[in-house]
């Protein structure tokens, strides 16, 4: 057998071990991030988790200002709601807190399941420790029952060091891994995925719909791993 023949050969062995990647279907799945712009679709019906964003914080001239977004406090008998803010600094001030725990209070007292806040921040892979720091600090200052969790990216698996990881462990309560750049998986995420196993911290990957994917060997027997969460995204319009 030749040298292509037997390339061949292996390539359909690979192809017969791992299926084809497909386009994620957010009917397959029960936690949801529901971000500005995105008009609320059917498959909501069935969430379990729901990611909304509540705000984003902005560096401004002598600080940073929250910008509230989101509209009525999310009523959902089956889905626990966990506040998702988009950070664009670290740099919060004394009010900023404040405004976070006003809503957290404001939407509880309405009936909405919160359990959690999630912040949704770009942390460079090399200022994990700065990043951790900040956690604590927003740990402290949150209520007792209300859990903490973090996005992350994916060269974080790849290239954080153990020990700004192992301090994530201690700090929030789960990290969503986002496989996905816009509307579009980021390409050649197994690799990245394979690192995965280094995680003390419990931890979903975040896939955005529509997006391509398919589950790498072994996450699903990871005892870190918790499953799902789909970014939810408008209908493309027609050609």
């Amino acid at each position: 057998m030749n040298r292509r023949a037997v390339l061949l050969a292996a390539m359909g062995t690979m192809t017969c071990a791992f299926p084809a990647a497909g386009a994620v279907d957010a009917r397959d799945y029960d936690a949801f991030w529901l971000w500005a712009g995105v008009v609320p679709q059917p498959v909501l019906a069935r969430a379990q988790r729901l990611y909304v964003l509540t705000g984003q914080v902005e560096p401004v001239p002598g600080g940073a200002r929250l910008i509230a977004q989101g509209g009525a406090a999310p009523l959902q008998d089956r889905a626990e709601v966990w506040m998702a803010y988009r950070a664009h600094t670290l740099d919060w001030p004394e009010r900023i807190y404040a405004q976070i725990r006003a809503r957290l209070r404001r939407w509880r007292a309405l009936g909405a399941p919160v359990v959690g806040v999630q912040i949704d921040f770009d942390a460079g892979t090399r200022h994990l420790d700065r990043y951790g720091e900040f956690l604590r600090d927003l740990r402290r200052r949150l209520p007792p029952d209300c859990k903490l969790s973090i996005t992350g990216l994916l060269d974080w698996a790849a290239q954080g060091e153990p020990a700004a990881f192992d301090a994530l462990a201690d700090i929030v309560d789960e990290v969503v891994i986002q496989t996905y750049q816009g509307r579009r998986t980021v390409a050649g995420y197994e690799a990245y995925l394979a690192s995965l196993r280094r995680l003390r911290v419990p931890f979903r990957i975040g896939l955005v719909q529509d997006g391509e994917w398919r589950e790498p060997e072994g996450l699903a027997t990871n005892p870190q791993f918790r499953g799902y969460v789909v970014f939810l995204v408008n209908p493309r319009p027609p050609s």
